[in-house]
C-alpha cells in the first residue's frame, strides 16, 4: 500500500503533467521548468506527444538524472530516447538507457540501441565502454550483460577488431566475459575467416577459465574444417567427450561437410559411421553432404543409393540434395540428366529453389540455348519462385555476351525496379556490350551512375571502357579514362596498355604506342607478347619493316618466341613492299619452328610473290 506522501507526491505529478499539458495545448514552448520527475512521470504515462513538443527544452544533464528513475520501466526507455530530439542527447544518456534496456529479458532492444550509437559515431570503442561502465555503477547494477551485449553488437555489426579489443577491456576490469559472448567472437573470426583469432579468443577463454559448451566446440571443429585440418577436427571431437562434453549432430556434420568438401567421401564416411554407431541419427544436413562429397568424386552412380538409405530413414531428400546434384550435371554440360533430376524433384513434390532454375539458366548460356531461358522464366513465374540478384545477373551477363544488348538492359531495368543490386561484374559485362555497339556515350553515364552508388570501377571495368572507346576510334577518350583510372588508385596491367596500344597503331600512331610501351615499363609493368605483337603489326601496316624487325629483336631479347600473329605481320608488311624474297625466308622459318601458316599467310604471300604453289614446291637450293 501507498503511504500518504507517496499518494500526495503522486497527486501532485499527476497535476502537473496535466498543468504542463494544458500549456502545451495554448503555447508553442513551455513557460515552467521542466524537472526530472515531470519528465519520468511523462514517460512512465506514455505521454510521448509531451515529451516530443518540449525535447527542444531538454538537454543531457536533464535526461541523465531522469533515465535513472525509469530503471523499473524498462520496456518505455527505447520510446523515451525515439521520441527525444538528438541534441539533448551525449553518450552518457545512451549508455545510462542502453544499461537499463539490459535489465529486459530480451537482450534485442538493449543490442538495437547500442548498434544505432556505434552505426552512429558518437563515441569511441573506449568512450562506450567507459560509458557503460559508468552506467553500471550509477545504476547500481550487478550483473555485466551491458558489456557482453557490446561485444555482441560490435560483432553484429562485423567489427571484429572492435569486439575483441572490448573482450580484452572486460578482461582488463576482472569482469568475465559470458561464454555466449566467446562464442559470438569466435563465431565472427569464423565467418570473417581470420581463423587466428579465432584461436586466440579460444586460449583466452581457456586461461580464463570460461569453460567451453557444445557450440564453442562446434565452432572450433568448423574452425579447423576451414583450416583443411580434418584430422585434428576429428579428434577434436574425441576431445570434447574427454572434458565431459557430448558431441551432438553439428559436430558430426561439421566435419563430414569438412570431408566432403576435400571431395574425401571415404573419410567422411567413417565418420558418418561413428556417429550412427554411438546412436546419433543423421539429417538431411548429413546426406546432402555425402551426396555431395559423392558427387565431387564423380561417382554419381551411386548417388541413387545413399538417396534409398535416406528415404529408409524417413529423410526426404531436399531442394539442396537435388541442386547439387543437378549442378554436377550443368558443370559437366549434361543439361538433359540436369533437366531429370529438376522433374524428379517435381515428381516428389519438391518445389525448385531460386537456385534450381539459376543452375539451368546459367547452363542454357553456357551451351548457347538462350531461346530456352525464357521457358524457365515462365515456369518461374507460375511456381511463384522469384528470380534474386543472382537470376539477374546471369540473364544480363548472358545476353551481353550474346551481344543482345536491348535484352541485357530489359533485365537491368527490371531488376533495378526490383530493387535488386546488379554486381561490378554484370555492370562491365553492360559497358562491354555497349561498346560493341558503339554507345559509348551510354557507358559513360553508366560509370557516372554507379558511382553515386558508391559503387567503385574496377581494373577489369576500366580495361572494358578503354577497350569500347579504342574499338570506337576515340583513343584520346580512352587516354583520359587512364587517367581517371590513375586518379583513383586502380593500377593499369598490360591488358590496359595493349588496348591502347592497338587503338593508336589502328590510327597509324605507332610512335605514341611506343611511348605507351616505355611507360608501362616504367611503371613495373612487364610487356607480353601481345604488346610485341600489336607494334610490330602497327610498323608492318604503315610499311616500317626495319622499326617493325627492331621491335621483333627486342621481343626476342625479352624471352618471347614469335608467334603465328608475328609472322602474319611481318610477312604481309614485306609483301606489301614488293619483297617477296625476305616473306619466303621467314615463310621457311616459321614452318621450320613448327607453326602453320594460316589463311592470312597465304593471302599476303599471294600478293606478294604470286605463285605461292610453285614456292612451295621449290627446293632449298642455298
Amino acid at each position: 500500500m501507498k503511504s500518504v506522501e507517496g499518494l500526495r507526491r503522486a497527486k501532485l505529478s499527476s497535476l502537473s503533467l496535466r498543468r504542463f499539458s494544458t500549456l502545451v495545448s495554448k503555447s508553442t514552448s513551455p513557460t515552467v521548468p521542466i524537472t526530472a520527475d515531470v519528465l519520468r512521470e511523462s514517460v512512465t504515462s506514455s505521454q510521448w506527444q509531451f515529451i516530443k513538443h518540449v525535447t527542444g527544452e531538454l538537454n543531457p544533464t536533464l535526461i541523465s538524472a531522469t533515465l535513472p528513475d525509469l530503471r523499473s520501466s524498462p520496456e518505455r526507455v527505447l520510446t523515451f530516447i525515439e521520441n527525444l530530439s538528438p541534441n539533448c542527447l551525449d553518450i552518457s544518456c545512451y549508455c545510462l538507457a542502453i544499461s537499463i534496456l539490459s535489465r529486459l529479458p530480451s537482450p534485442k532492444q538493449a543490442t538495437h540501441l547500442l548498434k544505432q550509437v556505434i552505426g552512429a559515431r558518437l563515441a569511441s570503442r573506449s568512450e562506450m565502454f567507459d560509458g557503460l561502465v559508468s552506467a553500471r555503477e550509477k545504476l547500481e547494477l550487478k550483473s555485466s550483460i551491458v558489456l557482453d551485449l557490446l561485444v555482441r553488437a560490435y560483432c553484429e555489426l562485423k567489427k571484429g577488431e572492435d569486439a575483441l579489443k572490448c573482450f580484452y577491456l572486460m578482461k582488463q576490469k576482472g569482469i568475465l566475459p559470458k561464454v555466449e559472448t566467446c562464442n559470438d567472437l569466435l563465431s565472427l573470426f569464423l565467418k570473417l575467416n581470420r581463423t587466428h583469432l579465432a584461436w586466440i579468443v579460444y586460449a583466452e577463454m581457456f586461461r580464463l577459465k570460461i569453460n567451453s559448451t557444445v557450440c564453442t566446440f562446434n565452432i572450433m571443429i568448423n574452425v579447423l574444417c576451414r583450416e583443411g585440418k580434418l584430422k585434428k577436427a576429428k579428434e577434436f571431437i574425441e576431445h570434447m567427450q574427454c572434458l565431459g562434453v557430448k558431441p551432438n549432430l553439428i559436430s558430426y556434420n561439421t566435419v563430414i561437410h569438412g570431408y566432403c568438401l576435400r571431395g574425401d567421401f571415404e573419410g567422411a564416411n567413417k565418420i558418418f559411421e561413428t556417429m550412427t554407431a554411438k546412436g546419433i541419427e543423421p539429417d538431411s544436413y548429413t546426406f546432402n553432404s555425402l551426396v555431395r562429397g559423392m558427387v565431387k568424386q564423380g561417382r554419381e552412380k551411386e548417388v541413387s543409393s545413399l538417396l534409398e538409405k535416406m528415404k529408409l530413414l524417413g529423410l526426404t531428400p531436399t531442394a539442396v540434395t537435388y541442386n547439387t546434384l543437378i549442378d554436377s550435371c550443368c558443370t559437366k554440360g549434361d543439361l538433359e540428366k540436369a533437366y531429370l533430376y529438376r522433374d524428379e524433384m517435381v515428381k516428389n513434390g519438391i518445389v525448385p529453389s531460386v537456385v534450381t532454375y539459376n543452375l539451368l539458366i546459367h547452363a542454357l548460356f553456357l551451351d548457347g540455348r538462350m531461346a530456352e531461358t525464357d521457358d524457365l522464366l515462365k515456369d518461374m513465374s507460375e511456381k511463384r519462385v522469384l528470380p534474386d540478384g543472382i537470376t539477374y545477373n546471369i540473364l544480363i551477363n548472358g545476353y551481353c555476351r550474346a551481344g543482345n544488348a536491348k535484352k541485357a538492359f530489359k533485365f537491368y531495368d527490371e531488376m533495378l525496379s526490383r530493387g535488386l543490386q546488379p554486381t561490378i561484374v554484370t555492370y562491365t559485362s553492360l559497358i562491354k556490350v555497349l561498346g560493341k555497339r558503339n554507345r559509348m556515350k551510354e557507358a559513360d553515364d553508366l560509370v557516372v551512375e554507379i558511382l553515386r552508388k558508391g559503387i567503385f570501377p574496377d581494373l577489369i571495368m576500366f580495361n572494358a571502357l578503354i577497350d569500347g572507346h579504342c574499338a570506337n576510334d576515340n583513343v584520346e577518350r580512352a587516354i583520359d579514362t587512364l587517367n581517371e583510372m590513375n586518379k583513383m588508385n586502380v593500377q593499369p596491367d598490360e591488358v590496359t596498355y595493349n588496348i591502347l596500344m592497338q587503338g593508336y597503331c589502328m590510327k597509324g600512331k605507332v610512335e605514341e604506342a611506343c611511348m605507351l610501351l616505355e611507360e608501362m615499363k616504367g611503371r613495373g609493368i612487364k610487356p607480353d607478347h601481345i604488346s610485341y605483337n600489336t607494334l610490330i603489326s602497327g610498323y608492318s601496316r604503315r610499311g616500317d619493316m626495319d622499326d617493325a624487325f627492331r621491335v621483333r629483336d627486342d621481343m626476342l631479347r625479352a624471352g618471347f618466341n614469335p608467334t603465328l600473329l608475328t609472322y602474319n605481320a611481318l610477312i604481309q608488311g614485306l609483301c606489301k613492299k614488293q619483297e617477296g624474297v625476305l616473306a619466303e625466308e621467314l615463310l621457311k622459318e616459321m614452318v621450320s619452328k613448327g607453326i602453320t601458316p594460316d589463311d592470312s599467310t597465304y593471302l599476303a604471300l599471294i600478293e606478294g610473290i604470286g605463285d605461292v604453289d610453285s614456292f612451295l614446291g621449290r627446293k632449298d637450293t642455298s
